[in-house]
Formats: C-alpha cells, structure tokens, sequence
C-alpha cells in the first residue's frame, strides 16, 4: 500500500519518497496528498519526483528503434518525443532500415504537431502593463539605463572573475573551467566557434590575464583603476554593461578601448560566482540588459529545448523549440530535487544574455594550462565622481566566518535534535571539544528550521556552518553525521570524508547507504556514550549497543 504523505511533515517526506521507485505509486502519494493536507510543498515535492521517472524513461527512448517496432507501438511511444531532432533522426533511421510509408507519416505528423502551424490559434494579445493598468504606478517604465533588443546578435560565455587583493577566488577559476568545457561542447554541437570571456575589474587586475586564460578563457577584458579597487555596486555594475554592449549596435563609448575583437550585440551567456559581491552585481548587471537570472546555480548545461508555454510561443496551444538555451540548475526549496531554470526569448522581447550566478564549490577547479593562448583588452571607461560619493577613510575587516575545512574530524548535527535542539546542540559541542582538531557543522534543514536555541549556543545555528551544496565542503578525516538523513545536497559536502559514521533512528535513512558505521539509535543516547569513549580512552561497546544497536557498512 502506498505511504500517506499526511503522516509525515514535508522534511520528513522528501527521504521517505526517495525509495518509491513505481510513477503510478507516486501518482497514488500525490492523490493522497491532495484529498488530505494538500500542502503545497508536499505536492510540489511528490511531482518532481514523478518528472525525475519520467526525465529517465525519456532519455531510454534515445535507444529507439522504430525498425524494431509496430507502426501502433511506435505511436504511443512518440507522444513522449518532443525533439523535433530527434525524430528527424528516427525518419533517417526508418529510412536506411524498413522504409515504411506508416511510419514515417507517423514521425512527420507528430514533428508538425510540435512545430505548430500556427494557423488555428489565435495569437494572443499583448499589451504593455502601462497601457493594461493605468492607474498603478510603474516605475520599469522610467529606468532609461535599460536598453533592449530586437533581433540583437549574441554570442560567447562571458564570466566575471571576481578577485580579493589581486588574485582570483577559487570561484572564478572553477567557473572559467566549466565555462571551457561547455563552450568546448557547444561548439562541436553546433558547429561553431563561440568563446570564454574572462571579466576582470580592480586594480592593477590586468596582470591576472595570464591566468585567466590558463584557466579556460578565450578573450580577457579588464579595467583597471585603482577607485575599483573595492567593491562598489554602480561602477561595476556600470562597467560590466559598458563592456557587455562595446562594440555592437549599442557601444556606448567607442573610445573607451578596442572592441574590434567582437562584432555582436551582447553575450550569449555570462556567468557570476554566488558570493555576495556576485549576488549583487549579477543582479543589477542582467536588469540593465534587460535579461533574466536564475541565482544560486549548481549545474549548467547547454541544449535544445521545446516549449509550449504561450508566454513564449505566442499561440495557445501551440509548441516551439529553442535553441542553445542554457539549463542553469539549483535545488528547490525541498532540499531533495533540483530545478532547472530557462531564460527564453518570447515573441515580444528578447531576454541575452542568459545569465547565471555559481555558488562556490559547484564545479573541480581546473589545472591551470599555460601553453594556452588568448587575446587581452584593456578598456578605459570614464569614472564619473558621482560614483563615488562616499569616500572610505577607514574600514576594519570582519572575521572571514567559521572555516570547517582543514580540521581532522568534523561533527555534524540535523534535523534530529529537533526534540531538543539546545541539548542536541550542547551534545554535539560535547564530542567535538573532545577530539583535538574538530569542528562542528549543521545541515541546511537547521538553518531554514524554527528551533528555538538558547542564547548561549544559538550562535552555531548560523548559515556559517552550513555544511553541504549550498554551504561549505569537508573532507575530514573522520565525518559523524548525527540525525542527519542524508539528502543528496548535503551529500556532496561530504562524501570525499576518509571515515563517515552516522547515527540515526530510521535504519533506513539515506545517509547509511554512503557511511563507513551506521549506528542505530538516538543521538541524544549516542552521542554521550561516543564522549565519555574519547575522554576516558575507551568506548564501552554494551552501553553503546544498549542505545539501539551498530553496524559495520
């Protein structure tokens, strides 16, 4: 019988539906669901598990074989089929085998029911919000440093290296090493010979130009000015834009530098990192090239994509392909699934470029190649005063935050002190204070939850500690996850540990499946017995046992 989502709250959902396995099981969850609670989360969560069976049962449909098949069977099987690509594929396919007439009649009159003809909808109307309602204010219409597009040329994968005292953060590397290696695919995909553009903007930034392109880049822009030496929101934001439009149908300042290198618009893509200088910048940046972004991204990949959303198609009803659309993607507010964010073009604006921020940890960084060769610009863009109407006379510098990295051992807690958070707390402090080098972390379901902490340990309950995809990544060599279910986000800032011992109630948990020592229990009976083992040098293997029970994994 299918479980009852009613029973569980929506945290505890998410690793109870990762062992369903059956999409009409699923459908049943989520029937279940709506007849009861009928939360929205919940609901959300049990579809993005049925799209995840469904994404899978698309990509076993690129093995078809339609010569292998029935006329009948293969229709059912192409109402799953979306990419006009790939059923032309399977015409040439039916082709050099069977040629059957059927068949290929079939193939084509699907390709035409996703192509559209267009000539039984009814475009839809669209009218500018001023003009729909007139008697609200709308302040988009006087941002006059906008300025969009129509039938603009776009091309290459800008990045901005984000750099502190002269040097590239790790994230900057990391994305001008993923930024290679899509734009090395996209170019074999479609033929082209589309580039890395390494943003660069501080002081005496330009001697990072070598490196950046070792590290991916194709083409460095850069400026240097010792007033950009901090971070400021309007001249980097400014700049950026400048340097995005030099040289297209909207250069701006033509004498500013050379931008002979280029003959197009705006970029295809840009990319930022997910720090808070790249949060700010990145959002400010693609508003005033009037495009989208999808912030806090994780994975990113480039393909072609078909739409029947009448925002961007223009027809109800009807069905439209994009191409080189970049799948931007970042977990969803679950913390078990994925999202994958488009930015796409509609009928009446055109949303280049495709924008993406990177949160730091996503991607390997790559080993740096200096036998690459690239080109380098320097722009020199006016620096208006009123820029800098505030002048730094003094700053201290803030603690850089807890680094959990580099430490022997690691402590873990989730959402399994919820009984008592300021105890569980307490305990996993306890045991990390008895090793010599260790340091405590917490999941995100901590961060997000509404515990009540008391004062004196509320402070290990921040963001700062976060340990996971959307936190900080460890690699001790000793990890304890106590309470922790192991959901796939924090998974990944962990999984590299030499040694993972767990400790949880539900034998079943996730987190068991990719630990070294499980042990069956609860943490706030676990966790003193493991305490008392390191203070007095030996762990008393009954009252351990006497706390639920441990396997070796």
């Amino acid at each position: 019988m299918a479980l009852d989502p009613n029973d569980y709250d929506i945290s505890e959902l998410g690793p109870e539906i990762q062992d369903v396995e059956d999409v009409d099981e699923l459908e049943d969850i989520l029937e279940t669901e709506k007849a009861g609670k009928d939360r929205a989360g919940a609901k959300q969560l049990i579809q993005s598990r049925i799209e995840k069976f469904r994404e899978d049962e698309a990509e076993d449909r690129e093995d078809l074989d339609p010569t292998e098949m029935s006329p009948a069977d293969l229709a059912n099987e192409l109402q799953n089929i979306d990419s006009v690509e790939r059923l032309e594929e399977l015409i040439e396919r039916e082709e050099a085998g069977e040629d059957r007439d059927s068949v290929k009649r079939l193939v084509q009159k699907r390709i035409d029911s996703i192509q559209g003809s267009g000539e039984r909808d009814e475009e839809i109307e669209r009218v500018p919000p001023e003009e729909k309602y007139p008697e609200l204010d709308h302040p988009t219409a006087d941002k006059q440093y906008v300025e969009t597009l129509e039938g603009g040329t776009y091309e290459d994968m800008w990045v901005f290296c984000e750099t502190k005292d002269g040097d590239l953060l790790d994230v900057s590397r990391e994305m001008l090493g993923k930024a290679r290696r899509l734009m090395d695919g996209y170019n074999e995909e479609y033929d082209s010979d589309e580039r890395v553009v390494a943003v660069l903007l501080e002081d005496e930034v330009g001697d990072l130009a070598d490196e950046s392109i070792a590290c991916g880049a194709d083409v460095v822009v850069y400026q240097d000015d010792p007033e950009l030496q901090r971070f400021r929101h309007r001249p980097y934001a400014e700049l950026f834009s400048a340097m995005a439009r030099a040289g297209g149908e909207l250069d701006v300042e033509p004498d500013a530098g050379d931008s002979s290198w280029r003959d197009y618009d705006e970029p295809r893509y840009v990319l930022f990192p997910a720090t808070n200088n790249g949060r700010d910048l990145s959002a400010q940046v693609q508003g005033e090239l009037d495009s989208g972004l999808a912030s806090d991204c994780s994975g990113l990949y480039i393909d072609d994509t078909v739409i029947s959303n009448p925002a961007k198609t223009g027809r109800e009803g009807e069905k439209k392909q994009f191409e080189r659309v970049l799948h931007m993607k970042r977990p969803d507010f679950s913390g078990f699934e994925y999202s994958t964010i488009l930015c796409l073009d509609n009928p009446t604006r055109e949303f280049h470029p495709q924008g993406a921020s990177v949160i730091p940890g996503s991607f390997e960084v790559p080993d740096p190649d200096y036998d690459r060769e690239g080109e380098v610009y320097e722009y020199d863009f006016d620096l208006p005063e009123e820029w800098f109407q505030v002048e730094v006379t003094e700053y201290d510098e803030l603690d850089s935050g807890v680094d959990l990295t580099g430490h022997d051992v690691v402590v873990a807690l989730g959402r399994g002190i919820g009984d008592d958070p300021t105890e569980g707390m307490e305990l996993g402090l306890e045991l990390t204070n008895a090793f010599e080098d260790a340091a405590m972390g917490i999941t995100r379901g901590i961060v997000t939850s509404s515990y009540d902490f008391d004062g004196h340990v509320e402070q290990y309950a921040s963001e700062e500690r976060q340990i996971g995809e959307t936190g900080q990544v460890v690699e001790p060599k000793l990890y304890v996850a106590a309470g922790i279910s192991g959901a796939v986000q924090h998974k990944v800032g962990m999984d590299e540990s030499d040694t993972i011992v767990s400790i949880n109630t539900n034998p079943e948990a996730d987190i068991r499946d990719f630990s070294d020592y499980f042990v069956e229990g609860d943490l706030f009976e676990v966790l003193p017995v493991l305490t008392e083992a390191l203070e007095n040098g030996e762990l008393d293997v009954e009252e351990l046992a006497a706390t639920g029970g441990a396997s070796d994994d």
